[in-house]
């Protein structure tokens, strides 16, 4: 059982996203491709087969070898620990897991975007109607069948015994179609915010997806690379969610120098606007920069993030590769 003490300070800094974001449905929709195929969503397996081509062999063997849950879980999480202290063997071990997760996302998440962030949006909107009618208490108690509200603590049920206290942290809600069945899962850190954040499974039939097209997909990237450059195309496109330079940075595998040149053109364009907070600078669309996206990129692709590119693989965070 997994217990997390949750303080009348904590229930004011709950909030509910409607994701983590695509590596996060990335990670989970591992799961089904490689132990669901069964279930159902034959065209989603038959698409994201195809757009993986030659790298296919390498999701397989991930999914053959680990459990993208838990295994996986510390590409969510925040980094705990210097690199430098981690082994040279487990770091090589975690970039080859890294980029596999980011080529699933590229094939298997991001052209279905819209769709997934429409149906993650209205779940988050249900529950927050719940949250608004009758309380957080309330939305707490009926969150998921594995989750019980009981004496200010959140219980859900869990192979591994373990209790968590917030410390006036809070912490976050998150919604996910791909995370299996009947599941919740606790990730310690989230690498965004760096508060615990709880996520748990909504239904999901992948037979409901529909197939995005490859061909308007690609003209809205030749569309959108003619007007600013490719390289910009890809900074505009990874900043449809807002996000630091190091965030811009991960998500286009690029230096963190490279990643504050583009932000700054993107800028000077008026495609982006600044927010500075002591040392972080964080990225944001423009109305200008989000209707040139809309406009030049079909729907598919305008979710957060756009296309990950080939992003650098960010070392485990908090743990020493993956775990069991």
């Amino acid at each position: 059982m997994l217990r997390i003490k949750v303080s009348s300070e904590d229930i004011q800094r709950l909030r509910m996203v409607h994701t983590l974001g695509p590596v996060s449905e990335a990670v989970f929709a591992l799961h089904h491709f490689g132990r669901e195929r069964a279930r159902g969503g034959a065209g989603w397996h038959k698409f994201v087969r195809e757009r993986l081509g030659d790298d296919l062999p390498a999701v397989g063997e991930v999914v053959s070898k680990y459990r993208p849950v838990p295994d996986l879980l510390w590409l969510l999480e925040r980094e705990g620990a210097d690199a430098d202290s981690v082994p040279p063997a487990v770091r090589a071990r975690a970039r080859r897991l890294a980029q596999v997760a980011f080529l699933f996302c590229s094939a298997g998440i991001l052209p279905y975007w819209s769709q997934i962030r429409a149906r993650l949006e209205i779940e988050r909107d249900v529950r927050g109607r719940i949250a608004i009618t009758n309380g957080v208490e309330f939305l707490l108690a009926g969150l998921h069948p594995k989750v019980t509200w009981e004496s200010s603590e959140l219980r859900i049920a869990s192979p591994t015994d373990l209790e968590i206290t917030l410390d006036g942290r809070g912490m976050i809600l998150s919604p996910s179609l791909f995370l299996p069945d009947k599941t919740c899962v606790l990730v310690r850190s989230e690498r965004q915010a760096g508060v615990p954040a709880l996520v748990f499974s909504v239904p999901l039939d992948l037979n409901d997806l529909e197939s995005p097209s490859e061909e308007s997909g690609v003209e809205g990237d030749r569309a959108l690379a003619a007007l600013v450059g490719a390289t910009r195309a890809a900074a505009l496109r990874a900043l449809s969610e807002s996000g630091t330079t190091g965030d811009l940075s991960d998500r286009l595998g690029i230096s963190l120098s490279g990643a504050s040149k583009q932000a700054t053109v993107l800028r000077e364009a008026g495609l982006i606007t600044t927010l500075r907070n002591r040392t972080t600078a964080t990225h944001t669309l423009t109305p200008l920069g989000l209707a040139l996206l809309q406009r030049e990129l079909p729907a598919e692709v305008t979710g957060p993030w756009g296309h990950p590119g080939e992003p650098r693989a960010r070392e485990p965070r908090g743990a020493a590769g993956p775990r069991g």
